[in-house]
């Protein structure tokens, strides 16, 4: 994590101490108006606990995909969805196991904005996103909560062009974000709730929970 922070910090470094300095943009990297860009975002963990007699297995899953179209050099629209999974297994020794389950699946819109270019290959961005989402609980099968989500939030990325086509992604930071759930209950209880955050300080916060994936353009 570290070795991948100071590499990070150190681009930025470059990019700002040469921004006085003529450059000749390699022609391709980066996007044009009309371009179509597909990008893909994979997540998964596992994570086993221990304490005493108890052992907690917990496995997860997440797939990101998004489609966009440029309607100019530094603006993309685009549709979105995620699909994700997490499976969570305790066990007590001389008692037996539980098992509890979340399946989510979500789509939105979004909005992106190429705002500085980082030498030739590096492009950062700010997106704006809305999305609707649900996720199912289950404890043994047997469902428990259902719950439905709408979220609007701002984000930092950057992009780095390995090719002319083809980039990788780094989510940055989630700089505002406002969301909303309401939660459902066999029998029918039912709550909600909202939560707004906010990362202004977003430099000292890159990389507490970064994505990453792969863009691809045509």
């Amino acid at each position: 994590m570290k070795k991948i922070i100071l590499s990070v910090a150190a681009v930025f470094a470059f990019g700002f101490a040469n921004a006085q300095e003529e450059v000749k943009e390699t022609k391709g990297f980066g996007f044009s108006k009309g371009n179509i860009m597909v990008e893909g975002n994979l997540g998964f963990g596992m994570n086993t606990d221990e304490a005493g007699d108890t052992e907690v297995k917990t496995n997860s899953f997440e797939f990101n995909p998004k489609a966009g179209y440029f309607l100019t050099d530094k603006i993309a629209v685009g549709v979105e969805l995620m699909v994700g999974s997490e499976k969570e297994e305790t066990t007590v020794a001389g008692v037996g196991s539980t098992e509890d389950t979340a399946n989510s699946f979500g789509a939105g819109v979004f909005a992106r904005y190429y705002f500085l270019d980082l030498g030739q290959r590096f492009k950062t961005y700010a997106e704006a996103g809305l999305g609707f989402g649900s996720t199912t609980w289950e404890a043994d099968g047997t469902e428990v909560q259902k719950d439905s989500n709408f979220g609007l939030g701002i984000d930092l990325g950057m992009n780095y062009f390995v090719t002319e086509s083809f980039a990788i992604n780094f989510g940055l930071a989630n700089v505002l974000g406002f969301g909303s759930q309401k939660s459902e209950f066999p029998g029918g209880g039912e709550s909600t709730s909202t939560s707004v955050n906010g990362n202004f300080n977003v430099f000292n916060n890159f990389f507490d929970t970064p994505q990453f994936g792969l863009t691809y353009k045509f």
